[in-house]
């Protein structure tokens, strides 16, 4: 499982499954993508013409995309309350490992949810761990459908049918 966000207007966590046996060779197709001089795939720097090859990419990989809305809770309870839900709904599955994106600010909290979590749902068995975009290509996929997902219009339309769930926390 691969998690990323987006802060605008509100906070949308989106996760990414892929199957264990497709993550390399997904790897190798969004390390593929990523031109001379970058570090990362991250569409925010991208023109329209590479968002929608990124895109293409990502549909093709046919990743299972979760979207967490935490609109409802005040600003600084947002990220928690995101997390919580897809430590609930992973506790229901086989998930075994889940890699965030590092954001320096919050990654302490992250680790005290996280844990306080897995315990609460008795998923002990899951790992989860913080890593830079550019040390983990697979979060492009998270970070992709967030972008768009949180633009509206037709660049939300674009992902909607790659998103399964979408879940109001």
């Amino acid at each position: 499982m691969f998690v990323d966000e987006t802060k605008r207007p509100n906070l949308l966590l989106t996760a990414a499954a892929l199957p264990p046996q497709q993550v390399a060779s997904a790897r190798r197709v969004l390390r593929g993508l990523v031109l001379p001089g970058q570090r990362r795939l991250h569409l925010v720097k991208e023109s329209p013409a590479r968002r929608k090859q990124i895109l293409d990419a990502i549909t093709e990989l046919d990743p299972t995309v979760a979207v967490y809305d935490a609109a409802q809770h005040p600003r600084r309870r947002q990220r928690e309350a995101c997390l919580q839900a897809l430590v609930t709904d992973l506790s229901a599955t086989n998930a075994a490992r889940v890699i965030l994106e590092l954001d320096e600010v919050v990654r302490d909290i992250d680790r005290n949810v996280l844990y306080r979590r897995v315990r609460e749902t008795g998923a002990t068995d899951l790992r989860y761990e913080h890593l830079r975009a550019h040390e983990e290509p697979l979060l492009a996929i998270p970070d992709a459908i967030a972008w768009c997902w949180s633009r509206g219009g037709a660049w939300q339309a674009r992902v909607h049918e790659l998103v399964d769930t979408i879940r109001t926390v």
